[in-house]
């Protein structure tokens, strides 16, 4: 396999993490499997939505890797996979210094203890004349 198609899969995996984690109720599952294994319905309990609505939520969870279901006629388990939220986890690290250091230098700027940057210079560019 390509380094390019890799880098595609990659990405494709990144995306649907991103994906699963960006629904509340799909968050809320996750809470609920972070302390143990659960079945559909001990997941759908404290929620209004259906067995149906809650199962498909499961589905998008499995599909980005970070759930998986065991099945056994009709009874259905799931558990956390945290192993899939390393790449999310390893992207979102990658950039925390960059916006650790951009909010920094907003709260600066506000507080008043840097001075604005113009367009066209940096912050450390003297003015001289």
């Amino acid at each position: 396999m390509s380094s390019r198609a890799v880098a595609a899969r990659k990405d494709e995996r990144l995306d649907a993490v991103f994906h699963a984690l960006a629904d509340t109720t799909r968050r809320r599952i996750l809470e609920q499997l972070a302390s143990g294994p659960s079945s559909v319905g001990e997941l759908a309990a404290p929620f209004s939505i259906s067995l149906a609505a809650i199962s498909k939520h499961i589905d998008v969870l499995e599909d980005a890797g970070v759930v998986a279901r065991t099945r056994d006629g009709r009874f259905q388990r799931c558990h956390l996979e945290p192993h899939a939220l390393d790449e999310a986890s390893s992207f979102i690290e990658h950039y925390r210094s960059f916006w650790t250091g951009t909010l920094e230098g907003l709260v600066e700027y506000f507080e008043g203890t840097r001075p604005p940057v113009r367009p066209g210079r940096s912050a450390r560019t003297k003015r001289s004349r």
